[in-house]
């Protein structure tokens, strides 16, 4: 089966290899048919904060409904990119100036102490 990569898709591809070098958390949603329509390309979190990138090519801009949706981010608190061909390599420089959200800021912390026992208890069990 013959693949093609689009401009978009490089620029995709180039945005998740600056993200997984630089540690962020990240995916790319799927939203068919149940999830929200307009959502930013890439969705992700970095030193605390939200983030999302929306990816174009070439001439291409976002649509009226990705720029209500990376509005709706940012007025939110969060962190809201549209990334190109001419941009991309700019992207961690973005990124990296996201100060980091204080450890002690969230009183809701999740608990990793008993992770250890999480793994064991979603391992498998007696052969099974």
């Amino acid at each position: 089966m013959l693949r093609m990569t689009t401009p978009e898709r490089k620029v995709k591809k180039q945005a998740m290899e600056f993200l997984k070098a630089m540690g962020a958390y990240w995916f790319y949603p799927v939203t068919g048919g149940y999830g929200k329509s307009g959502v930013p390309d890439i969705v992700g979190c970095w030193r605390g904060q939200f983030f999302g990138i929306e990816c174009k090519a070439g001439r291409n801009k976002p649509t009226a409904l990705q720029l209500k949706n990376l509005k709706e981010i940012q007025d939110a608190g969060g962190v809201a990119l549209i990334v190109n061909e001419g941009n991309i390599k700019q992207l961690p420089e973005m990124l990296e100036g996201i100060e980091k959200v204080p450890e002690d800021h969230w009183s809701n912390k999740i608990d990793t102490s008993d992770w250890e026992q999480l793994e064991f208890d979603f391992g498998e069990k007696d052969g099974r």
